[in-house]
């Protein structure tokens, strides 16, 4: 029995031309993986493109496509003001792939992985609260305990209390993580 990869169920009617794009990606040195069900080419464990199949179009996804030069004018940012570096290359046809100008643009995706071209995500801004603060000043424990906690369980501690818009849910927002804290249970562990 032959071990078949898992392929992503929106491959379906653009199965042979997803063949076609994989042929012209083996002429790389990319490494394929699967991720999310679909197929990801990697350098150095990094994302450099992806392939996917969508009800219209089939697509190579670039993970840091806003660094192409795209001279040809083939890609597209598919959200607006969401997608900071993804950039999907879409065909409607087998018709359609120029493999000379697929591997150009895979050969130029590689090199700016190689340069280490990403956007780095933006800093999340620092969240304060008061409520907070005057608690854990009370009670060194919970003070302690908090600070052993990674910085991006803090901030989701933080950014649970003060999201919240009147002072009295703040309070009762509180109110339930302390035990939370001295427990060493982060805010979202049980989805983890």
């Amino acid at each position: 029995m032959s071990e078949k990869k898992h392929v992503w169920d929106k491959m379906n009617q653009w199965e042979e031309e997803i063949l076609l794009l994989k042929s012209i990606i083996d002429k790389t040195e990319l490494t394929e993986t699967v991720k999310w069900g679909a197929p990801v080419y990697v350098l150095n464990k990094k994302n450099v493109i992806g392939l996917g199949g969508f009800k219209d179009y089939f697509t190579i996804w670039f993970y840091n496509g806003v660094f192409l030069k795209d001279e040809k004018k083939k890609l597209i940012n598919a959200q607006e003001e969401v997608t900071k570096s993804l950039r999907q290359w879409r065909f409607k046809s087998k018709a359609e792939i120029n493999e000379k100008d697929i591997l150009e643009y895979i050969q130029e995706a590689i090199e700016n992985e190689k340069q280490g071209k990403v956007i780095k995500p933006s800093k999340k801004e620092a969240i304060i609260s008061e409520l907070l603060n005057k608690e854990m000043e009370q009670n060194p424990a919970l003070k302690e305990a908090f600070e052993n906690f990674k910085p991006y369980k803090q901030y989701e501690f933080l950014e649970y209390i003060e999201s919240a818009k009147q002072e009295k849910t703040k309070i009762s927002r509180i109110e339930k993580v302390i035990p939370m804290i001295l427990n060493h249970v982060g805010l979202n562990d049980k989805y983890r």
